[in-house]
């Protein structure tokens, strides 16, 4: 006689599919999520990479001890960004000049500010603030002067230079 052959309830056969359904989803679900995460990781390693690191930064302020500008230096860019914070305007015969001061030695142009916008950039290294604990604007005659001439005084806007730790 042969043994009865052991008999598995409809139920339970149901059950195991379902379960075996879910954990195949489940795994599937797990190494998408994964994948995801890893390229949005890239991607933000990417923004990280590029998004300009601003190593230096001066509130410049008017006589009145007022923020009439923000300045900073992205030195992957070679950039000195200028933000006006307030709305002083230079007459048409007049040109905004930025400089670099130091302790001891005569003020540097950084340059002339062209643009009459809320922002302007001007190119300049990191070398060229080493030495500057200040940034000062002063107001020119039309075109800016020389630096063997120097700035007219009292300065327009001046505030100090702060180098970012690294």
């Amino acid at each position: 006689m042969t043994p009865p052959a052991p008999r598995t309830s409809k139920f339970w056969l149901a059950v195991s599919v379902v379960l075996t359904l879910v954990l195949l989803l489940g795994g599937a679900a797990t190494v998408s999520l994964y994948e995801q995460m890893k390229a949005q990781l890239e991607r933000l390693q990417g923004q990280v990479a590029t998004t300009p690191q601003v190593r230096y930064v001066a509130v410049l302020l008017d006589d009145q001890q007022l923020p009439a500008m923000l300045v900073t230096l992205d030195p992957q860019l070679g950039m000195l960004e200028l933000q006006r914070l307030n709305n002083m305007v230079e007459g048409p015969q007049d040109t905004m000049q930025i400089w670099a001061l130091a302790t001891g030695h005569p003020p540097r142009s950084l340059g002339i500010i062209q643009s009459k916008t809320r922002t302007a950039q001007l190119p300049t290294t990191e070398a060229a603030l080493k030495t500057a604990t200040q940034l000062a604007v002063s107001v020119e005659d039309k075109g800016g002067v020389s630096e063997s001439v120097g700035p007219r005084l009292p300065y327009l806007f001046k505030g100090w230079l702060v180098q970012r730790a690294i």
